[in-house]
């Protein structure tokens, strides 16, 4: 793959949104997000996290170039906002709901007229602790695989106070040898198919089943009781999902 446009979730985007596809103007748009030190000593607690907005317009040499990324915005504070972060990207989903729905008029350089530009977030890119604060599922506990969710294969070790997860071996193909070997793994021969992520209707019917978060209250007590019992790992609804061609996306976290 040299290009986004190489990938299945961009095909599977063009064969569903044939119209916006046909435009050659709109833009193509991933977001990315992380935290850093902005002083750079670990003991000064502070945090800033950019969101980045990558245009894939551009030929594969250019469209991952520093000088073609745009800032969105800038989240400093003194700890990192969590959950709450969908406080902060609340403008940001706005104006991309009427780059989608009503797009902007735009000056076209090339042609000396004006023309509606419209623009698609067709996914985010972050590391595995930021992927819990944007998509809502947590990346710790009992079910810490965004890809496997409930079925993820967790073992809690005793004396380790953690969970460990040993069933990588249900993505090998079925007729494989390490699927039999017990000796080398856990003891157990390995029966199960690879499990299938959810799409996005699985995740809008999970998200009928529980409440949305207070934004700015303290949900420890509440996750304290609902650990016991829970057979998820959403801890929120994304804010995402207000884009209504999000629940249609084949990715929409990396």
């Amino acid at each position: 793959m040299r290009h986004p446009a190489d990938s299945l979730a961009w095909q599977h985007v063009n064969a569903r949104y044939e119209e916006f596809d046909s435009d050659p103007h709109n833009v193509w748009l991933g977001l990315a997000s992380d935290g850093f030190n902005t002083f750079g000593m670990l003991n000064v607690n502070y945090t800033c996290w950019p969101v980045i907005l990558i245009p894939y317009n551009l030929p594969p040499w250019l469209c991952l170039k520093q000088p073609y990324w745009m800032m969105s915005m800038l989240i400093p504070g003194p700890k990192s906002p969590g959950q709450n972060i969908d406080v902060y990207l609340e403008p940001l989903i706005e104006e991309l709901l009427d780059l989608w729905n009503k797009g902007i008029e735009t000056w076209d350089a090339k042609e000396k007229e004006n023309f509606t530009l419209r623009a698609i977030l067709i996914w985010t890119i972050n590391d595995f602790p930021a992927y819990a604060m944007l998509s809502g599922w947590s990346t710790k506990g009992k079910f810490a695989c965004p890809y496997c969710h409930r079925h993820t294969d967790y073992l809690w070790l005793k004396f380790g106070s953690k969970h460990c997860y040993m069933g990588h071996r249900c993505f090998l193909p079925l007729k494989h040898k390490w699927r039999r070997n017990k000796v080398s793994f856990n003891n157990k021969a390995e029966t199960r198919e690879a499990p299938v992520p959810l799409s996005g209707e699985q995740v809008k019917q999970d998200y009928e089943s529980f409440q949305q978060v207070i934004f700015e209250k303290d949900s420890k007590k509440r996750k304290q009781r609902d650990e016991d019992n829970r057979w998820h790992n959403w801890r929120k609804k994304s804010i995402f999902f207000e884009l209504p061609y999000w629940e249609s996306l084949l990715v929409r976290h990396n």
